[in-house]
């Protein structure tokens, strides 16, 4: 489950996911917010922390179903343009969020659906961070999940550090593990 110290990772479990409950379940009613008792009936449909799913899921409680940040419009969407999408507000943990469920729900095409909207809005997110506008720009930046603002981070900074040694940064620097060298004789 959860990388204990990542707080990413605790994050992306908090995430709700919707469950079909297979067994009733009685003193979990507070899970059910319509439930007038303490009790959930079979076949009781409640969205869930993703974590809490997960281990319902592995004990055959829940049947697990998909999130609407995946379903058929947000892949249209995706298709059509991905960089204009604004995936923060559907799901902040897209990317790892759909990783952790692909396995677990039905659909298969989970997987393949992630691969090609990371793939295309990896693109548009390099070729924006390596412009100056598209820093002083914040409006792109909400559109960006958790995990694509890590990268426009790295990728901003690895530009910065570039551009200052291209303009007359150190050019060769001593390793400090090599330390000073003796002449020799």
């Amino acid at each position: 489950m959860a990388k204990y110290y990542d707080i990413d990772d605790i994050l992306a479990e908090e995430e709700f996911i919707p469950v079909v409950f297979q067994k009733a379940a009685t003193g979990v009613g507070l899970l059910d917010p319509s439930a007038e008792t303490n009790n959930i009936e079979q076949g009781a449909k409640v969205e869930l922390p993703f974590w809490l799913a997960h281990e319902l899921h592995s004990r055959q409680a829940v049947v697990m179903n998909i999130p609407p940040c995946f379903n058929q419009m947000t892949r249209k969407e995706i298709q059509a343009d991905p960089g204009s999408v604004d995936l923060r507000n559907r799901c902040q943990y897209f990317y790892e969020l759909g990783c952790k469920l692909a396995p677990m729900v039905g659909d298969r095409t989970i997987g393949s659906f992630l691969l090609y909207a990371f793939k295309n809005r990896y693109k548009e997110v390099l070729s924006k961070a390596h412009t100056a506008t598209y820093v002083a720009a914040s409006k792109p930046l909400t559109l960006l999940t958790k995990e694509e603002t890590h990268l426009c981070d790295a990728a901003q900074s690895s530009m910065t550090a570039f551009k200052k040694w291209r303009m007359g940064g150190s050019r060769f620097e001593m390793p400090s593990v090599l330390g000073k060298r003796k002449p020799s004789e």
